[in-house]
């Protein structure tokens, strides 16, 4: 561990931590910024990263405490992520954290090894090098006044939940006797899931390969199983023969929904295609359960490149295509479809565990804006579907603009579509927090919303 923070000294970490906070807040996500980190520190980097944007709110608030006029931006964004790691520190002074921390487990560091190491990396950069004494002074002060200067902050929700005020109030809206729940499972960290490829091996049988090199699983759902705790995925076993891909537990739902009713009434080889497919994880699953004939299209050339990776790994095979699913006159070959499994673009309002990035990123219009793109979606791919054929649409979002509401409006002006049994709102769930909704037999997923749409033959 010494050895480790030799080599990657903590100042330089927090100063790659305080540049992904910064270009989180000048528009970029987390992961296209974390390209731009040194491969050395980039382990580190994103535990030091997830773990300030999961607890941006918190900081942000106790700055403004210690600060009434905001620094400069680089400064700022220095102080936050030291004051998201030192609000709540309970750690033992013994403990550091070394720069292969998981990106989803705590960085632990003493008070005052952060302290020195913030100020270390004011005076090493050009842009905070003049701040290093007031970053200095507010970190101490904070450490002085802890207690009162976090009891004051329990004022500001944003501080609670550690969301932007427009979000809560939209959970409060619109989930009104779960919005606390989901705020908190947000903010949970999110366990590996993987999915068992059942053309490989069986759920049982990987769950036993896992037990006889000593790590601790569990299953969930019917191909699921959840790691007591995260581990590179290249080193679990099966991985280079394709034995598993990761997946969210909810998102696993979506290959299933739509086969269920599909496969029985159908002896021919199913036409079904996937449309926004990339990385590619619902094509493979459902090339896992079935035999068909899978479309797997996406507007990104680079992101069809993955999809192409991780089915190759699969052994599996479909036919992409690189192109808008709202523009099918570029791409479709005219033959309709039996089954449509429609991923919608969207806020992405369920997945902030695994991306804390998201919640700073949106605008409150960015909802509407995405709701009238799903509903070009649903119209266009609904007339590429066969009379009989079914579509699911889904989204990985927890607001009823993308859900229920998306889905009851295209129905009033489809009186050809049917909505078949579905799940609906998952709401995000963290088995880490204990239950949030004891009857979910799944236990820990992300937020998404499925509807299953029959389309029937009208006369």
């Amino acid at each position: 561990m010494q050895e480790n923070l030799t080599q990657v000294p903590l100042w330089r970490q927090l100063q790659g931590a305080a540049s992904l906070l910064m270009a989180v807040r000048d528009g970029q996500s987390m992961t296209a910024a974390l390209e731009d980190v040194d491969a050395t520190l980039r382990p580190g980097v994103q535990a030091l990263g997830f773990h300030a944007l999961r607890w941006l709110g918190r900081a942000e608030a106790l700055r403004q405490q210690l600060a009434k006029r905001p620094p400069p931006p680089e400064a700022d964004a220095l102080l936050c992520v030291v004051l998201a790691l030192i609000w709540q520190n309970a750690a033992d002074p013994t403990r550091v954290a070394s720069r292969s921390v998981p990106e989803n487990s705590d960085p632990i560091y003493n008070d005052y090894t952060l302290v020195d190491q913030a100020v270390e990396a004011a005076k090493r950069s050009d842009a905070t090098q003049h701040q290093a004494s007031f970053i200095n002074g507010c970190l101490r002060r904070f450490l002085r006044e802890r207690d009162e200067l976090v009891a004051l902050s329990e004022r500001n929700p944003q501080a609670v939940w550690n969301h932007p005020q427009w979000w809560i109030d939209r959970l409060r809206k619109d989930h009104p006797h779960h919005w606390q729940e989901i705020l908190r499972a947000n903010n949970a960290k999110a366990p590996l899931i993987l999915r068992v490829n059942e053309r490989k091996t069986t759920q049982a049988d990987y769950l036993r390969a896992l037990a006889a090199i000593n790590i601790e699983a569990s299953p969930v759902g019917a191909q699921g199983v959840i790691l007591a705790t995260a581990r590179p995925v290249p080193s679990l076993p099966g991985f280079a023969q394709g034995h598993f891909s990761v997946q969210d537990a909810a998102a696993q739902l979506a290959a299933p929904l739509l086969l269920e009713g599909l496969m029985p009434q159908s002896p021919a080889r199913l036409k079904i295609l996937d449309a926004c497919a990339a990385p590619g994880g619902k094509t493979a699953h459902l090339l896992e359960l079935a035999d068909c004939d899978v479309t797997a299209l996406d507007i990104d050339g680079r992101r069809c490149e993955r999809i192409a990776q991780n089915l190759k790994r699969l052994d599996l095979h479909a036919q992409i295509v690189v192109g808008d699913a709202a523009q099918p006159q570029a791409w479709w070959d005219g033959q309709l479809y039996d089954g449509i499994l429609l991923d919608a673009p969207c806020t992405a309002s369920g997945i902030v565990r695994r991306h804390p990035d998201v919640r700073w990123l949106r605008r409150p219009d960015d909802i509407a804006q995405l709701a009238a793109i799903q509903a070009g979606l649903l119209k266009t791919l609904w007339s590429l579907l066969k009379p009989g054929g079914r579509l699911v649409y889904c989204t990985c979002s927890v607001f009823r603009a993308e859900g229920d509401t998306q889905v009851q409006t295209f129905l009033a002006r489809h009186n050809d579509a049917s909505l078949m049994p579905s799940p609906g709102h998952l709401l995000p769930q963290s088995s880490s927090t204990g239950p949030v909704f004891p009857d979910n037999l799944l236990r820990e997923h992300d937020g998404f919303y499925y509807a299953l749409l029959e389309k029937r033959c009208i006369q």
